[in-house]
């Protein structure tokens, strides 16, 4: 039996499982860095599994790494990522969402683990996507941030768009669908993967 689910508008999807059973090579392949051996991904119609570069312009991929550099200021670093000016007002609101903008002219060097976290999450808010693709998003996290998170995800939804995330700490959201990836094969013989944000209903 191969992996077939539905993305609807405002939806938000859990991916459940034990250690190894393919919660992040999935959100890998879903962001386009790996390539299902067999299956698609389709997206408003379109397989994006033969041209990622149609999905991808769509979504907000942050895995267990934060990806930041740390020569970089937080405000340098979060220009860099969003392609943004660095005077835009996007990029302090984003910062202000996770309490980053204190330390927006500092060193990432500097950083805490849980501040490199925020400022990570940071970028989900300095520029508009539909779709996030989070890999255990609240690693480093401390109560108060995660609180931070679910209001952003809370605020995302509320505007349309839609999360797929993959946690082992609770993150409260409303209403989640949740996948048990144990159901499956860790390696997928076929996925069929259906994310078009214009249908209202799961499959």
């Amino acid at each position: 039996m191969g992996l077939n689910f539905h993305l609807a508008e405002s939806s938000a999807l859990i991916l459940e499982g034990p250690n190894g059973s393919g919660k992040s090579s999935l959100i890998r392949i879903l962001s386009g860095l790996l390539r299902p051996r067999l299956g698609s991904l389709i997206w408003q119609g379109q397989d994006a599994t033969k041209e990622p570069e149609i999905f991808q312009e769509h979504i907000h991929y942050i895995g267990h790494r934060n990806a930041i550099k740390p020569v970089l200021t937080v405000q340098e670093n979060l220009t860099y990522w969003s392609g943004r000016d660095k005077d835009d007002t996007h990029l302090d609101m984003a910062l202000d969402q996770f309490n980053m903008l204190p330390l927006k002219n500092t060193p990432a060097n500097l950083l805490s683990s849980g501040q490199s976290r925020r400022l990570a999450l940071s970028r989900l808010l300095a520029s508009k996507r539909k779709l996030w693709l989070l890999d255990e998003p609240s690693v480093g996290l401390d109560v108060a941030s995660i609180k931070l998170l679910e209001q952003a995800i809370a605020e995302h939804r509320s505007t349309g768009g839609s999360v797929i995330f993959a946690t082992h700490s609770p993150i409260e959201v409303e209403a989640p669908t949740k996948l048990n990836l144990r159901d499956y094969s860790p390696l997928y013989n076929r996925a069929l993967i259906n994310l078009d944000d214009e249908e209202e209903s799961w499959v």
